[in-house]
């Protein structure tokens, strides 16, 4: 359902048909009907905190090497993603997620800001159920919490409390326009979204505690050295 590529600074990601696709990416925002979701790379110092990602990011969709209908930012490695699917009663779901956490926040509480510290966590996910508009805002509600959810699991303690997410996270879902009225936890639809979105967001999880870990190790090292 979801075919991803590589070409580094952007991560393309293909879906096998147009669907209807609904975000609140920086570009492409809101119900657009498409079939390619795109990620830019960028380094931290290209984000300074008056960063206008709406005025920019435009002028780069239009010299990416795909067209694409919706563009998300990253400062984490698009290298790095990572995909899982689920299947249940006919339905199925796919889902494609980087993940960094640098930026991390406890929802409800806000830490100061600093420029070195951005991650994000860009999730395309993909149902096959068709749905109605509001089913698919009730599915995007499913997708979020899934992510907040495996999150939490990875049991990173920030000084305002556990993680739940970053402070930029982006969320693209995907799914053909139909009569489905329904998406929620007791569905074939939202059982499968959530499923897929839980576990590509805990498989990329793991990997950035794991980079975490190797970047404190070689600092440390070389603050000893």
């Amino acid at each position: 359902m979801i075919r991803a590529e590589l070409q580094r600074p952007w991560l393309i990601a293909r879906l096998d048909r147009p669907m209807r696709l609904l975000s609140h990416a920086p570009f492409g925002a809101g119900y657009v009907t498409g079939q390619t979701v795109l990620w830019r790379e960028v380094r931290n110092a290209d984000l300074p905190q008056d960063f206008d990602a709406e005025a920019w990011i435009p002028a780069e969709m239009a010299r990416a090497p795909a067209p694409g209908e919706v563009g998300m930012l990253t400062s984490r490695d698009v290298s790095s993603w990572r995909q899982a699917a689920a299947e249940a009663e006919g339905a199925g779901a796919e889902a494609l997620v980087t993940l960094g956490l640098s930026n991390a926040e406890a929802v409800g509480t806000r830490l100061p800001w600093h420029s070195a510290d951005f991650g994000t966590v860009n999730i395309l996910v993909a149902c096959s159920v068709p749905l109605t508009e509001a089913a698919q805002l009730e599915a995007l509600t499913i997708a979020v919490q899934a992510r907040t959810a495996a999150i939490i699991d990875l049991g990173l303690e920030l000084s305002s409390g556990r993680a739940t997410g970053t402070g930029t996270d982006c969320i693209v879902l995907a799914c053909p326009a139909g009569a489905g009225r329904y998406a929620g936890l007791h569905t074939a639809a939202g059982e499968v979204v959530g499923r897929a979105v839980r576990e590509a967001v805990s498989l990329a999880g793991r990997d950035w505690l794991g980079w975490r870990e190797a970047a404190l190790a070689a600092r440390s090292a070389r603050q000893s050295a």
